[in-house]
């Protein structure tokens, strides 16, 4: 990063993240990566509240980034090449409201770019259906999760879930965004 150059963050829900982080950790550009909550109207929650559904919460991450190296834009582009953002409130069989498609706007900049790239996705027929990721301000609710949820799939790669799941959604990233890994 050159001294010159702020650092800009984006919040995105887009199911479980162990997953969305798994993804971001490994593009060229992305300084961190944080899995936290957002969204949602109670205060600090726990993993276990916001899996209980009652909460508001997605479950997102945290990405910190280096726009002279990687745009806002692309890193929607690569938010929703990796997840489908048609499905409501899921995201394969994660089932309820904190794995909704989610973009969580720290300025009106964002938003725009957002309801952008949506758009563009929705006319060019990208998904074969419609997309219901929705866009919001980040009202000051994001709450880092639980540190053991950190870096999860590098810590973790066989545990079930993370061998079934993310192991071959990371796997198609790397494939479809080869030019924009991490050396």
């Amino acid at each position: 990063m050159t001294q010159q150059t702020k650092l800009e963050t984006a919040i995105l829900g887009g199911g479980c993240f162990w997953c969305t982080e798994a993804v971001f950790l490994a593009v060229q550009g992305v300084e961190s990566v944080e899995s936290g909550y957002a969204g949602g109207e109670v205060v600090d929650p726990s993993y276990e509240q916001v899996c209980e559904g009652d909460t508001g919460h997605a479950e997102v991450v945290k990405v910190v980034f280096d726009p002279a190296i990687i745009s806002y834009r692309e890193v929607l582009e690569i938010f929703f090449a990796t997840h489908d953002p048609t499905q409501l409130n899921r995201q394969g069989n994660d089932v309820g409201t904190q794995y909704r498609s989610a973009v969580f706007a720290l300025s009106d900049a964002q938003r725009t770019t957002a309801l952008e790239v949506i758009d563009e996705l929705q006319r060019e027929d990208v998904f074969g259906g419609k997309i219901v990721t929705e866009v919001t301000a980040l009202d000051d609710d994001y709450y880092p999760a639980e540190a053991y949820h950190q870096n999860y799939f590098a810590q973790h790669p066989n545990q079930g879930y993370c061998a079934a799941i993310v192991g071959p959604k990371v796997a198609k990233f790397r494939k479809k965004f080869a030019h924009r890994l991490k050396a």
